[in-house]
């Protein structure tokens, strides 16, 4: 298996193999057995996007995040079928990786992704997206357990745009812009856009954007919640992997169930949200990952969770 964009490379099951030190931490090498295990529910090669294990330096071996890299370059990342099929095998399979605390995704400095594949799509009938059920498969990737980031440089239209509500917060480039223009071509947002976008930034700011297809800049979506943080689009990248180290190194069973009742939160009625917020934490007091953490705030030392 070769994992592009590492600046150290690792074939598995060729005759030769190259240092290891950049794809499996120094803690972690002795688990090589069990790393390569997780490597095989990825693919070899994926057709449309790239996948990478990332490990920070100084961390420990299950504080990885995982980056996958949208990449259909002349087509600016269109979501094809395949291109969303390829992205739920990989973000499943790092969703099952014990090495893999959080997830980034992003695409290219000009497109996180343009929208969904026009040329695909425009063919076809209403029983045709009816009996196919067109784009319930995305759900599978929103309901990923593990946090996912996205990285968001250029356009981020129609799907794109809803493929970035769809992760669990956005982090954009300087350049970045969002719009949801599918009344421009006589249809509406069929993927959350309707949805996602009305609770992300409010009816009116959602409604505008949907009936107008006019865009928002990054540094207005940050204004207007849809947005978490804004970074120099070159450096955007490298960014949110830090940001993915810092999640990943928090207690995983703490973190899994904090993305849980935020989601929550979209759905529930406030006192069944308070409930459930209650009972997961309640349910934490079950873990090693409390009893480590409380006992380093009041040692005053950083906190070892073995993410149990």
């Amino acid at each position: 298996v070769i994992f592009e964009g590492l600046s150290t490379m690792i074939s598995l099951g060729a005759a030769s193999v190259r240092p290891i030190h950049r794809l499996v931490p120094p803690s972690s090498r002795g688990r090589l057995a069990a790393s390569i295990r997780c490597f095989s529910a990825l693919k070899e090669e994926y057709e449309y996007i790239k996948v990478e294990r990332r490990f920070s330096e100084k961390d420990t071996a299950t504080n990885g995040v995982g980056l996958i890299t949208l990449n259909r370059p002349k087509a600016l990342n269109a979501l094809c079928d395949a291109l969303f099929d390829d992205l739920i095998h990989a973000g499943e399979a790092l969703d099952k990786d014990d090495d893999i605390g959080c997830m980034v995704l992003t695409g290219m400095p000009k497109a996180f992704a343009a929208g969904a594949d026009i040329a695909e799509m425009s063919s076809r009938s209403f029983q045709d997206n009816y009996i196919k059920n067109q784009f319930s498969q995305w759900s599978q990737f929103y309901a990923l357990q593990k946090p996912v980031i996205a990285a968001v440089n250029g356009f981020a239209l129609g799907g794109g745009c809803e493929l970035a509500m769809m992760c669990d917060f956005i982090l954009a480039g300087d350049r970045a812009q969002f719009g949801q223009p599918e009344i421009n071509l006589g249809v509406i947002p069929g993927a959350g856009g309707t949805q996602r976008l009305t609770r992300a930034v409010g009816k009116s700011k959602a409604m505008h954007m949907i009936l107008t297809g006019e865009r928002m800049s990054a540094e207005e979506a940050m204004q207007a919640g849809l947005v978490a943080k804004i970074y120099p689009a070159d450096h955007l990248v490298d960014e949110a992997v830090k940001v993915g180290y810092t999640v990943a190194g928090k207690g995983r069973i703490s973190t899994l169930m904090a993305k849980e009742a935020v989601k929550a939160a979209e759905e529930l009625p406030l006192q069944e949200g308070l409930r459930l917020e209650r009972r997961l934490f309640h349910a934490l007091f079950a873990t090693d990952d409390q009893k480590e953490g409380m006992s380093a705030f009041m040692e005053k030392r950083d906190a070892e969770f073995k993410h149990n």
